[in-house]
């Protein structure tokens, strides 16, 4: 144990020296699990062709894919945790390793059909975290010129989330000239930006996955416990 004499404010039994080869398990064998979600429900979505189209590499980079329908889930609230579409995407959110969130800007912002597939995934639920821990990837699609309102939205979202959020990112200016009739991405800068934010996802997600646990284990929330059960034993003696 380090000399803490001069750190009054530590709680010694919670305060851990790192260790390195925490950062270095054992790696997983299989496939990294990657749940992507988007914001329109438009037949002709370019949030969910583009969507689609990251998929489609995220399989050819050795990934398992999984794809949320944002049809028929109610608002936030409006709703039990009970209701299926709520319980599907909880699921899914519990099930990935790294997410991909992707959403056209409408009126400067993400769309509300992406922000409540957010909100119904909370913080917490009892112990388990639903997304601490996870890789995410975010893009954008736009009507008019390149962007970046929705993409930095999203940011801060994955930072309230407490995602690792990978610094690349995809923004789809003039969406409806980027894709063909039947939905594909046409070659271009911005098909070549998609797959560098897939390839950087999948590595981020490769390097942090199996020391998710270490990563988000901090002092603060030792210290509560340690105090929670320095409490509890001082009940107990009583």
């Amino acid at each position: 144990m380090p000399d803490l004499t001069d750190l009054p404010n530590l709680l010694p039994s919670a305060f851990e020296r790192l260790d390195p080869a925490a950062l270095r398990p054992h790696p997983a064998t299989h496939r990294p699990r990657i749940l992507l979600l988007y914001g329109s429900l438009r037949e002709r979505s370019f949030s969910r062709f583009l969507t689609l189209e990251a998929a489609r590499l995220l399989e050819a980079f050795g990934a398992e894919t999984r794809i949320f329908n944002p049809s028929g889930l109610p608002l936030p609230d409006d709703a039990s945790v009970g209701h299926p579409k709520v319980q599907e995407l909880r699921e899914l959110s519990a099930w990935s390793e790294g997410q991909v969130w992707c959403s056209p800007e409408r009126h400067g912002a993400m769309t509300s059909i992406l922000k409540a597939q957010i909100d119904w995934i909370p913080l917490s639920i009892g112990a388990v975290r639903p997304t601490q821990g996870k890789t995410l990837a975010v893009m954008q699609v736009s009507g008019g010129s390149q962007s970046f309102n929705a993409v930095n939205q999203m940011r801060v979202l994955g930072r309230w989330m407490r995602m690792i959020t990978i610094p690349n990112q995809s923004s789809v200016a003039k969406a409806y000239e980027q894709f063909d009739d039947d939905g594909r991405m046409k070659p271009s800068s911005y098909y070549n930006r998609l797959v560098d934010v897939v390839e950087e996802l999948m590595k981020f997600t490769l390097l942090t996955r199996d020391a998710s646990a270490y990563l988000t284990n901090r002092y603060s929330e030792r210290k509560e416990d340690a105090e929670k059960l320095q409490a509890q034993a001082g009940l107990n003696a009583k």
